[in-house]
């Protein structure tokens, strides 16, 4: 797998990763808590619990393939945490894909 792919499959799964958490934070926690439906909340839960897993593997395998720099893994953990921070960090990403892409062409 080339640097560019795996950082781009990385990215792909950032976006699901990222969506599930939106999910569990603003559609299931409020119909638990407001709706009194928690039926929703092991269900999602356990998929974003999931993906997350998912997530920090895809992140070091991208790293170790790419090369990311230790600063761009710590930004893409501390991005997992924050509601809506894997698509603040996907332009970051981005441009680390489009670089290792370029470097590839040489």
């Amino acid at each position: 797998m080339s640097p560019a792919r795996a950082i781009w499959l990385f990215r792909k799964l950032a976006s699901v990763e990222g969506w599930s958490y939106i999910l569990l934070l603003f559609v299931a926690m409020p119909l638990k808590y407001w709706g009194n439906m928690p039926e929703f909340v092991p269900i999602v839960g356990m998929a974003h619990g999931w993906l997350f897993i998912a997530y920090i593997g895809g992140l070091f395998v991208a790293a170790s393939r790419a090369g990311l720099s230790a600063s761009r893994v710590n930004w893409a953990i501390l991005a997992s945490l924050v509601p809506f921070g894997t698509f603040v960090h996907d332009p970051y990403l981005k441009r680390e894909e489009a670089v290792r892409r370029s470097m590839s062409q040489h």
